[in-house]
């Protein structure tokens, strides 16, 4: 069996590809996916809250809203009482491509899922759920890796 990491990788390279080509119309990169789906859950998040949110460096996300921005799918305001601060914000043409951009998101999971079982769906939801909350707690400061695996 391959590498636990390695198969977690090709998924999210493909999915990649697969956003990208469902949205090729629209500008959008398969990573710009995250970036929108955030902005939606919590509009007005700072670029240091998105970092957070999406374990990404804040390099990385002036980057990627840089590009949003440049093609009007968000937009970003001053926080009156902190100048320093900026909210980030969902422009309408984001707003109008929402339910497209989740559409393709349960188009992916459902074909990955096609063949599987509702038991083996929520089993899957399940572990990943909680194999992705241990990658958060160590990147967050949480338990040191105690010993290697093989099979990284």
């Amino acid at each position: 069996m391959p590498p636990f990491s390695r198969q977690i990788g090709v998924t999210h390279r493909c999915a990649m590809r697969y956003r990208e080509r469902e949205l090729a119309d629209t500008g959008l990169a398969g990573c710009h996916v995250h970036y929108l789906t955030a902005l939606f859950r919590q509009p007005g998040m700072t670029q240091e809250e998105l970092a957070r949110e999406l374990n990404v460096n804040k390099s990385s996300v002036a980057r990627q809203l840089a590009g949003l921005e440049e093609k009007g799918y968000i937009r970003r305001e001053e926080e009156p009482a902190d100048r320093r601060i900026w909210r980030v914000y969902p422009t309408d043409k984001a707003e109008a491509l929402k339910p497209r951009l989740f559409g393709t998101l349960r188009a992916w999971r459902e074909y990955l899922t096609a063949d599987f079982t509702p038991e083996e769906k929520a089993l899957l939801d399940d572990l990943m759920g909680r194999v992705a909350q241990r990658a958060e707690a160590y990147v967050k400061g949480g338990k040191a890796l105690c010993e290697r695996s093989s099979d990284t």
